[in-house]
């Protein structure tokens, strides 16, 4: 199938374009209007964090999203250049406790596996991949 491929600057006035992007993807891979809008979620949530924690502020590095649509769905890979992040590392968020007694943020992970049917990262010196699947 084709891959669909753009860079965007790693700013968040870009997040509307990357959201665009892909919600055109997933609509084309044939995703009910709930997928697509879940995939339009995690992705935002996802560039967010790349642009607040990998390259820690805007226009410190760009982030490319490709989108290819398969027989199941669509698969979606987002590629940064910046500081690793290990998903493995950040504590899974307690969801029974009240508002209050959360710490600030860690849900991000969390949305971004609920919204996925699969989600996963790999790393090389230099390059860091979230690679998102969403089915049918």
């Amino acid at each position: 199938m084709a891959v669909a491929t753009r860079t965007f600057p790693g700013r968040f006035e870009s997040l509307e374009k990357i959201s665009r992007f892909v919600k055109d993807a997933a609509k084309k891979a044939g995703l009910g209007e709930e997928a697509v809008y879940g995939v339009e979620l995690a992705v935002d949530e996802a560039c967010s964090n790349i642009i607040e924690h990998a390259y820690r502020g805007e226009d410190l590095g760009q982030i490319e999203c490709s989108c290819e649509a398969t027989n199941r769905g669509l698969k979606i890979v987002i590629t940064d250049h910046g500081h690793p992040f290990n998903p493995a590392q950040v504590p899974k968020p307690d969801l029974s406790s009240s508002l209050e007694e959360r710490r600030k943020g860690g849900l991000g992970l969390f949305f971004i596996d609920q919204m996925m049917d699969e989600a996963r990262y790999e790393f090389a010196p230099g390059v860091n991949r979230l690679i998102l699947i969403k089915h049918k």
